[in-house]
């Protein structure tokens, strides 16, 4: 696996791959086992796979966890290239945000809701940012986790929009045993807190067979978010039913829906979504 920093050094990448299909896998590092699942569908998708790790500083907030996300380059690169990942780009923040950068992309209504609501500005650095990556990958093919299925949606409107010729693959979310999302942030839980952390699938599980059975949906969004705070969680930001495309609320079942969610327990924030 070739590991590069600098733009030069993709470009001149880039240039020699120019009639390959490339498959590229935005990260921002702390890889698990859900980052391997995009490697490996990334590799029956395209002849060489591009993953990126980069901390995108413009999608946290001021009092969010930028300073202590978990950064481990080397410990990320080889379980990249034990995954068979051909080339990976690290660049600076420099590199990616030079002076006088000015630019910024917004997606208007999708990213304005549940996670947009909770944390302003965040899809502006999201789109901003993949965008600047698929522009300078230029792959055939990006692939993104569906835990984050906001984020997913956001991306694919932008990428439509923008006429930007990429086919977005979404991948559905990997989960621990006990059905705990597998997200990096799962490294800040207490021992007690990743215990009581199950209930988050848990009630989502709970709430798409009440949906499914019939059950009014306001009852059942209301159950779910009392049963985690019950279990510990002290802030549901958002439990919802979803449109899966529009990402509007929902009050009845209609054929296509999702249910999303974020809370949080201790210190740590965690965000999972199921598909009804």
């Amino acid at each position: 696996m070739q590991t590069i920093r600098t733009s030069e050094e993709l470009a001149r990448v880039r240039t020699e791959l120019r009639d390959t299909r490339l498959a590229l896998v935005p990260t921002m590092g702390a890889l698990h086992a859900g980052h391997m699942a995009l490697i490996g569908e990334a590799k029956l998708r395209a002849e060489k796979v591009v993953a990126t790790i980069f901390v995108n500083p413009t999608q946290f907030a001021a009092n969010e966890d930028l300073g202590r996300y978990p950064r481990r380059e080397a410990q990320d690169a080889a379980m990249l290239q034990t995954a068979g990942c051909d080339l990976l780009w690290v660049p600076s923040v420099h590199e990616i945000y030079p002076k006088g950068f000015a630019t910024t992309v917004h997606v208007s209504r999708l990213s304005e809701r549940w996670e947009g609501k909770a944390r302003p500005g965040h899809f502006d650095g999201v789109a901003t940012i993949v965008a600047k990556l698929l522009v300078a990958v230029r792959p055939s093919v990006a692939l993104f986790g569906e835990k984050d299925f906001q984020q997913l949606v956001v991306i694919r409107r932008m990428v439509e929009d923008l006429t930007i010729p990429v086919e977005i693959v979404g991948i559905p979310t990997v989960r621990e045993p006990d059905g705990l999302a597998l997200s990096s942030r799962n490294s800040y839980l207490a021992p007690d807190e990743r215990r009581r952390a199950v209930a988050l699938p848990r009630a989502l599980e709970a709430a798409r067979a009440a949906i499914l059975s019939g059950t009014a949906v306001a009852n059942v969004l209301d159950e779910a978010r009392h049963s985690l705070v019950d279990a510990g969680f002290s802030r549901v930001d958002y439990f919802a039913l979803v449109d899966g495309e529009t990402l509007e609320p929902l009050d009845r079942p209609q054929p296509e829906m999702r249910l999303i969610a974020a809370a949080a327990i201790g210190a740590t924030r965690l965000i999972d979504n199921l598909a009804v």
